[in-house]
């Protein structure tokens, strides 16, 4: 049985990477709504509890029984989590005098409790938070504090339950990983038998019995999360596996060619469509970001399905959706942030169940999957790339004209980035065509042609992400090169914004 660790989720923004943490102990983890604990699940070994965007008096706020889960697994509340648990029980919980947020230091620490093992005097902690607990139940006690926090960790005596006031799951904490160590393995007794390697023998052992003798049709896309799903899957059922290519004609530049070339090469059955004229057809005029999503979603599915109904028997649509993808396209507030090509409901005139491999995986994940199945490299470091492919780059409507511009100029970028061995240090990058116009000068010639927006950010599992600080002098070239070489285009621009509150894309 693989035991595993449940992550209550509040509707944090951080609640992914709770999840990512803890995998990175090799402890199987899962993500649930906080109103659906699996009380009855009897490989689950602890329970820890998100931060919440509201305040625990909220009458809005997410609560939960706590007594229903308190004294049968150890317990971990993270912010929202611990603020949570010390209000139900007694304790106090008041808006801070300003919002507490940023780098802080522990100064108090109760180096004998085991939450707190390993973690040394003045380790720095991350603080997002505008409420904070002033005073704890009769029964809790304090195991650490800082400048400005008196009660930044506790512990209910005689009992397995702790709270930390600050986020050990985010980078800026130095001790985090420690501290959830502490508790994912000593506390709560991992064995830390989770790794690509076992996800594998699971999941094909899983796949083979959900699909039995069925055939299964999956679309891919030549990213990284598709072509994984699919070696996994043609791992599990071989020749009932096809996979439908779909070009719309927003691939980067010659990226159809190549990409049926390196599905060859992995024993993938697979059919090549180019539907480049009916989406183009379809998106003329269309300037909405979000109508781009859904027409080229539509689309897609449209042209799917049509070669779908080409093959007898299939009972299985197949997809590589990931953690990231499933949490960015609804929160647990009910706010969408934007919609994704591979989830939500399939049309019923498919009438085929789905298949998702890889939902449970975060990115890094997907690709130490990939090296375990000995895919090519080039194919798993693969940069993220939208299912919309260039349409959600190109601000305004969408021609042939824009496309040809922005592929020649993100060919030029993404060459580049790997002539200069930039570019397994980046996360995503990519090319914007900007709706805008500016003046210029060529030659003795006055010109007004359009400007583009280079996008480079690192990041570690796209929750978060900052803008790639690109050695100057590559930029130039870059620049230089797309200016003289890409007809159409002036002016080169470079975007340094982070994300929060940016996205990664811009549309």
């Amino acid at each position: 049985m693989q035991e595993k660790i449940i992550i209550l989720d509040f509707g944090s923004q951080t609640t992914q990477l709770i999840g990512r943490r803890v995998r990175e102990l090799n402890t199987y983890c899962e993500i649930v709504p906080y109103n659906k604990m699996p009380l009855d699940d009897p490989s689950v070994i602890g329970v820890i509890l998100s931060g919440s965007p509201f305040s625990v008096y909220d009458d809005k706020a997410f609560k939960i029984e706590l007594e229903k889960i308190r004294g049968r697994w150890p317990i971990l509340g993270i912010c929202y989590g611990a603020q949570f648990m010390a209000y139900v029980n007694g304790g106090s919980v008041e808006p801070a005098p300003s919002r507490e947020y940023g780098r802080a230091r522990l100064t108090v620490i109760n180096e004998a409790n085991p939450l707190m093992h390993g973690i040394a005097l003045g380790s720095q902690v991350w603080m997002s938070h505008g409420d904070t607990i002033t005073s704890l139940p009769s029964d809790f006690y304090t195991i650490a504090s800082t400048a400005e926090v008196a009660i930044a960790a506790y512990q209910a005596r005689e009992e397995k339950l702790w709270g930390v006031q600050f986020h050990p799951e985010v980078y800026h904490s130095e001790c985090g990983m420690q501290l959830l160590r502490n508790f994912v393995v000593d506390i709560c007794g991992s064995r830390q038998d989770w790794s690509a390697a076992s996800f594998i023998e699971t999941t094909v052992a899983a796949l083979k019995e959900q699909l039995g003798d069925d055939k299964v049709v999956l679309g891919l896309s030549g990213g990284v999360d598709s072509s994984v799903a699919a070696v996994l899957l043609n791992r599990a059922i071989g020749d009932r596996l096809t996979c439908i290519f779909v070009d719309h004609g927003m691939l980067r530049k010659d990226e159809f060619k190549r990409v049926m070339a390196d599905y060859e090469g992995l024993g993938l059955n697979v059919v090549g469509v180019d539907a480049s004229k009916k989406f183009f057809s379809e998106l003329a005029g269309v300037t909405d970001p979000e109508r781009k999503r859904k027409i080229i979603g539509k689309g897609f599915i449209d042209v799917f399905d049509e070669e779908a109904h080409k093959i007898a028997d299939v009972k299985w649509l197949g997809q590589g959706t990931i953690y990231p993808d499933c949490i960015e396209s609804l929160s647990i507030t009910g706010t969408t942030i934007k919609s994704h090509h591979n989830v939500g409901g399939l049309p019923e005139k498919m009438n085929l169940r789905l298949c998702e491999p890889l939902r449970l995986l975060f990115k890094d994940e997907v690709r130490a999957v990939g090296r375990e199945l000995g895919m090519p490299e080039h194919l798993i470091t693969r940069h993220p790339f939208p299912g919309p492919g260039l349409a959600v780059r190109i601000l305004g409507d969408i021609t042939p004209e824009k496309v040809r511009i922005l592929q020649d100029a993100d060919d030029i970028f993404i060459s580049g980035l790997r002539e200069w061995g930039l570019y397994d240090k980046v996360w995503q990058a990519g090319v914007i065509l900007l709706p805008v116009q500016s003046v210029g000068v060529m030659g003795d010639e006055r010109t007004y042609e359009r400007a583009v927006a280079l996008r480079a950010v690192t990041s570690t599992d796209a929750m978060t992400a900052d803008w790639a600080h690109l050695p100057y002098e590559f930029l130039a070239e870059v620049s230089n090169k797309i200016i003289n070489t890409v007809r159409g285009v002036n002016r080169v621009t470079y975007d340094i914004s982070s994300k929060p509150p940016a996205t990664i894309e811009w549309e």
